[in-house]
């Protein structure tokens, strides 16, 4: 898996990357104005009226925050790094100013450098889950999945509310072939938000998700059992049929799972799992 939510294809959601060009750092002249400041306007002359359609509203000026927010919005890393990186250096007590300077590395496959902050984050603020999430989504990254469960175990005992987490968290499981596991923890993350598969969970983009798995017939076989056992029969019809295309040689262990029990006599269920008929153009 690997989806950065700030939220990440069942790969990184979100992780396009834009590395700096060969010799340079990350935080090469950070004091360097990387932009002009959005939102900025002349003042209304004291003879034009407000409702003039020539007249130029004045919008206040974006924080430091806010601009580098937008860089991070539009993909400009490295500008938003910059910005971060300054926030982070005035307010070292700021774990939010260091978790998104993380993120903003992060983005840039600064492996190394992103953690440093997360940890930095957690260590100034223990009780902020996102930087122990994002913690987990680097150990994961790296396929060290026992670091990554112990990552996000830490950071849903912080917060047990966030159905990211428990998403995080079975992906993870996953990886390390831990698939009962991995099925309790989907089925958590669900019984939170049922649509979490169909939309972005980042809260404010200080919360990454990692979804990029490698078997991804057995991961979609998974998913179609984690939503037989909600109830959600359209959902577990759509992971199935995915196994399935995905040439899960498995499939037929649905008819006896009780999982799948309340589903086997629909008759898309009951399509999805009969066998493939012989091919009569075969000499």
């Amino acid at each position: 898996m690997t989806c950065i939510r700030m939220a990440f294809p069942a790969s990184i959601l979100l992780f396009s990357l834009s590395m700096p060009s060969a010799g340079q750092s990350l935080f090469e002249n950070p004091s360097t104005e990387v932009a002009p400041r959005m939102g900025q306007s002349q003042p209304q002359s004291q003879a034009q009226s407000p409702t003039d359609p020539a007249v130029i509203v004045v919008r206040p000026e974006l924080t430091d925050e806010q601009l580098a927010d937008l860089y991070m919005v539009r993909k400009d890393y490295r500008e938003a790094t910059l910005v971060y990186k300054k926030l982070a250096d005035q307010n070292p007590k700021n774990p939010v100013y260091l978790n998104k300077l993380g993120i903003s590395l992060h983005q840039q496959s600064a492996l190394a450098l992103a953690l440093k902050y997360y940890e930095r984050a957690s260590k100034v603020d223990p009780t902020y889950a996102d930087a122990q999430n994002n913690i987990g989504t680097i150990w994961y990254q790296r396929k060290r999945y026992g670091k990554a469960i112990k990552a996000y175990q830490k950071a849903l005992n912080i917060r047990n509310d966030m159905a990211v987490l428990y998403s995080n968290l079975a992906y993870a499981y996953f990886g390390d072939k831990k698939y009962e596991e991995a099925i309790s923890s989907f089925r958590q993350a669900l019984a939170l938000d049922p649509l979490l598969f169909e939309h972005n969970s980042s809260r404010s983009g200080s919360l990454l998700q990692d979804r990029s798995v490698n078997d991804r017939g057995r991961f979609y076989y998974l998913l179609a059992k984690s939503f037989a056992e909600a109830g959600n029969l359209e959902r577990c019809m759509i992971y199935l049929r995915k196994a399935k295309d995905e040439g899960y040689t498995q499939l037929a262990a649905a008819k006896s799972d009780p999982a799948f029990a309340a589903v086997l006599k629909e008759p898309g269920i009951q399509e999805i799992l009969a066998p493939k008929p012989p091919d009569t153009h075969q000499p």
